[in-house]
């Protein structure tokens, strides 16, 4: 009787011993719950978000191109100029002292050009005597050669002759020489008359420009001197005035990612708001991409400039603005929430419904392709290749996932598949042309419901459901 009882708690140990083994292995799958949402079907918006500064399209500095002290500011902040209009004026009295001095030189100058040519006339008339005294000379020489040969004068009566017909001869090249001196004189001084021109030229500029004009029409932004402030221009200009042209037509210079950057295009829909109007949104338009990098801590970021109207000059120059620049647009597509791409059940074997998508994408592509211009089968190697070439818009299409979906008997079935664009919230299912001969592929439609969270029974194993970041590789966004 004793050794029965001992045999009969024996098999109820073993009985609950191997219960327990059971409910470890089997119990947590079949208790689990499951937090599911619905396969939707709608539009999908892919954007790039990013923060920049609000400027006026076109705006002028405006600085001073000569040294001296602000005597009148006659313009300040928001006024309103029009182009030529004198905006501010420095001290002329130097500069009227240099145009007087400038003025006085000309006039001595061109007092020397006339004291020059009437020294031409002088050496003009010493020239005509000249002239007349060697012809009287030469004349002479040869009358008295013509008597030295009838013998009627002396051998030296001839030479005298003879010797003060060169000596006059050479006394008309002199004076020739003095005759041309005379005439440069007058050339030099006519160029020294031309140099105190622009010398004076340049000093009524100078004078001109004490007065500071507006180089266009526009508003006064910026005003950086004030009156008895002195200026100096003697390397570069000093900022005066900043003038933005027109206040209606504005600009946000944002700073994208490098990530980013090839999915933003020219042209595309901006929306972008504003602290200074909470509740309001405001639209525009990529007008410019510009090629320059701007590197900061080792961060590598593109401006880009979106351009919008600003007909009340409501927004105001140097506010930040938080830009969202739509990328790429689906109309109706099948969308997974992102959540659901997190989740990892283990156990369970994936159906590969990838490479189904991808070889239908590719079918796709050769099928739209001209005729003899790249157009061949797919092949079954070209799911597990990457994409040969980013589609238009940068988005990030055909990278490869993994959602769990609730079948009839409430058991997950896994999936690999294949993922388009993302909004942030949900991605684009890429089904393809074969899906639909894998095997449970049908459970893939709109309505299904796809697991984003799991929780496993009390007493379950470690490691029986992974859900949230880190549980899977990051979705395509």
């Amino acid at each position: 009787m004793k050794f029965n009882r001992w045999w009969g708690v024996a098999g109820v140990v073993i009985a609950v011993a191997a219960g327990a083994l059971w409910w470890s292995q089997h119990g947590s799958e079949a208790e689990a719950t499951y937090k599911t949402a619905k396969l939707e079907r709608g539009p999908l918006l892919a954007a790039v978000s990013s923060s920049g500064t609000v400027n006026p399209v076109r705006q002028v500095t405006v600085g001073s191109q000569v040294s001296g002290q602000i005597k009148e500011m006659l313009v300040d902040f928001n006024s309103e100029v029009r182009q030529g209009q004198v905006i501010a004026r420095i001290d002329p009295q130097l500069f009227t002292y240099r145009l007087n001095q400038a003025t006085a030189d000309l006039d001595a100058v061109r007092a020397s050009v006339l004291n020059a040519q009437a020294n031409v006339g002088a050496v003009s008339a010493s020239v005509s005597r000249a002239r007349l005294d060697a012809d009287n000379a030469q004349r002479d020489r040869l009358r008295k050669q013509d008597l030295l040969e009838r013998q009627f004068i002396s051998q030296a009566d001839f030479e005298t002759s003879r010797n003060t017909a060169g000596t006059l001869a050479e006394a008309l090249k002199v004076t020739l020489a003095q005759l041309e001196v005379a005439r440069a004189q007058v050339v030099a001084a006519q160029a020294v008359v031309r140099q105190r021109e622009a010398a004076l030229s340049q000093a009524r500029v100078d004078l001109e420009h004490t007065e500071i004009r507006s180089p266009v029409d526009g508003v006064v932004i910026k005003r950086s001197v004030d009156v008895g402030q002195t200026v100096a221009a003697s390397l570069q200009a000093p900022e005066l005035f900043v003038i933005a042209r027109d206040l209606s037509d504005m600009q946000v210079e944002a700073a994208i990612d490098e990530a980013d950057i090839a999915r933003v295009r020219v042209d595309q829909k901006v929306t972008f708001t504003i602290d200074a109007f909470p509740g309001r949104s405001f639209e525009g338009r990529v007008g410019q991409i510009r090629k320059a990098a701007v590197s900061a801590q080792n961060v590598v970021t593109y401006t880009v400039v979106v351009a919008f109207a600003n007909p009340n000059a409501a927004v105001l120059p140097g506010m930040t603005a938080n830009v969202r620049i739509v990328t790429e647009v689906r109309d109706s597509v099948l969308k997974v929430p992102n959540a659901a791409l997190r989740v990892r059940l283990p156990g369970i074997e994936p159906v590969d419904l990838a490479a189904s998508a991808a070889s239908g994408a590719s079918a796709a592509s050769a099928a739209s392709a001209p005729r003899g211009e790249g157009r061949r089968p797919a092949e079954p190697g070209d799911a597990d290749q990457k994409p040969r070439q980013r589609p238009e818009g940068g988005a990030r299409s055909g990278a490869r996932g993994r959602i769990h979906i609730l079948g009839p008997d409430g058991k997950p079935h896994a999936f690999f598949v294949r993922l388009g664009v993302t909004d942030g919230l949900a991605t684009e299912l890429l089904i393809g042309p074969g899906t639909a001969r894998q095997p449970d592929a049908d459970l893939i439609k709109e309505g299904a419901d796809v697991v984003i969270s799991a929780s496993k029974p009390a007493g379950a194993p470690a490691g029986a459901a992974r859900t949230g970041p880190g549980a899977a590789p990051r979705a395509p966004f």
